[in-house]
């Protein structure tokens, strides 16, 4: 009888152990906070694979930078050190131009727009994240980037001397354009630098100045609409391979949805993160005709420096986008 009763024992723990080993757990770092739209998105893909798997992959979301730093997660993924990882696409553009398409200044200033230009340009993408051995899985935008500071700006001139705060490469050359003191500052820090007084000036969508509490140290939101960034889901190739295929068919599927549900909730939550500034006490105002012009000859500008730098690939892109 104890024979029999060691002999399950042991058949159980095996059992146990099996079903241990079916379970795949992916860490999806994250640089925003818990409860911004884009980490909510992450949050129901998870979600939806977990269901469609019957919880055989688990991928758990780590917000608010508390994993890696922004400029990290790429780079995270690559080495392998997590399977998966999302992060505003510009982040990277000092290593391919492909990757700052997006916050081209008044290339894409609508949804509309914005869509476009990403179906014109997720190929190349795509090409370039597969010759680092990783698959795009969905990318969703951000509202559009308006100004912010601690004073009217009625012109490109008031911004000169402003402590501007940067997170790209294309937001530090406005700043220097304009004659501002740029200072990066990663979405997770951005708090602490309006708080301490770090910056005085940021360009950023409302969600992210929601988030920032910008209303405590900032006076005014200019809608410039300047540009749509986005974010973008990522996974290991080896990673994606090693499930099942109907794992990972799941996986592909959920990334397809999250896509689509991500973009429709940007137009909603830009709507109502707006009016969340203007209730706060900022005010929130049309650029006028003067600062709009000068943004415009900026946007010129930075275009013409962009294509230089992505050849004939963003020459292609563009020239696809503009046929649309």
């Amino acid at each position: 009888m104890r024979a029999n009763r060691w002999l399950l024992g042991i058949a159980a723990a095996i059992l146990v152990a099996g079903a241990a080993e079916a379970q795949t757990k992916w860490d999806l770092p994250s640089a925003y906070p818990k409860d911004n739209f884009h980490t909510e998105n992450l949050a129901m893909f998870a979600e939806t694979v977990a269901r469609a798997t019957g919880g055989k992959l688990a991928i758990t979301i780590r917000p608010n930078a508390s994993l890696f730093a922004a400029p990290e997660i790429m780079s995270a993924v690559r080495i392998n050190s997590v399977p998966i990882g999302e992060i505003l696409m510009a982040l990277n553009a000092n290593e391919d131009p492909m990757f700052g398409i997006d916050v081209v200044p008044f290339l894409a200033t609508s949804y509309a727009e914005a869509g476009k230009l990403w179906k014109a340009s997720r190929p190349a993408i795509e090409e370039r994240m597969a010759s680092d051995g990783m698959v795009l899985l969905f990318a969703v935008p951000w509202p559009p980037q308006g100004v912010y500071a601690k004073k009217a700006i009625e012109s490109v001139a008031d911004m000169k001397g402003l402590f501007w705060r940067t997170y790209n490469a294309q937001t530090e050359r406005i700043g220097q354009l304009v004659g501002a003191y740029p200072v990066r500052v990663q979405a997770a820090d951005l708090p602490k630098a309006l708080t301490t007084g770090f910056i005085n000036a940021f360009m950023t969508s409302s969600a992210t100045g929601y988030d920032s509490r910008a209303w405590e140290t900032m006076t005014h939101f200019y809608d410039t609409q300047a540009w749509i960034p986005k974010n973008m889901t990522f996974v290991r190739k080896d990673a994606l391979d090693k499930l099942d295929p109907a794992a990972r068919q799941a996986v592909l599927a959920a990334a397809t949805a999250a896509e689509a549900r991500g973009w429709q909730v940007s137009q909603e939550k830009n709507r109502w993160y707006t009016a969340q500034l203007s209730a706060k006490g900022m005010k929130v105002l049309q650029p006028s005709e003067e600062l709009r012009a000068g943004l415009k000859k900026i946007g010129e500008q930075l275009t013409a420096e962009w294509l230089n730098k992505a050849g004939s690939r963003g020459f292609d892109v563009l020239t696809k986008y503009q046929q649309m």
